[in-house]
């Protein structure tokens, strides 16, 4: 919705496993300034967003290349994820934390959006906060204060990796 509000194309799918609850589910997004006409599977990505770093292996991982940027749901630091995924650029951000922190339990979504959203440069914080905001079912307000708080954890990992 944040891509829609900013005027770019997007299309979006999603492929579930077995059908029970805790079953991993992979979603997939493109973004372009133009339409989109391929409707086919995402075999190489760009950037993947890893809600649970158990998941970052095998069938996961055989999207990813080295140019692959990879936000995770870790409160390991990158340099562990250096060690134990060599040849990945893995930016890992707190999110249970942040969302508990922030009055949201065990929901991090808002918070793995705005790591995600800074990782890749878009959208824009504002833009993102605002649909949030707007659309979020309950607790507005926690749900932007954890997107714009790990949207800052990744800025200054990215800001410290550059140094």
């Amino acid at each position: 919705m944040a891509f829609f509000a900013e005027g770019r194309e997007v299309q979006s799918f999603a492929t579930y496993g077995g059908a029970r609850r805790g079953t991993p589910v992979s979603s997939y997004i493109r973004v372009h300034d133009k339409p989109i006409r391929v409707r086919c599977d995402i075999e190489k990505a760009d950037a993947l967003l890893c809600f649970d770093a158990s998941l970052l292996e095998g069938k996961f991982l055989a999207t990813a290349s080295p140019k692959t940027l990879i936000v995770v749901n870790s409160r390991r630091t990158p340099a562990q994820f250096a060690a134990d995924l060599p040849g990945y650029r893995v930016l890992p951000v707190d999110g249970i934390g942040i969302s508990q922190k922030n009055g949201l339990g065990r929901i991090v979504n808002s918070a793995l959006l705005g790591a995600f959203a800074r990782a890749l440069e878009a959208p824009s914080l504002e833009t993102l906060t605002r649909v949030i905001t707007e659309e979020a079912p309950k607790k507005e307000r926690e749900n932007a204060a954890a997107c714009i708080e790990a949207y800052r954890q990744i800025d200054a990992q990215l800001r410290k990796a550059a140094a």
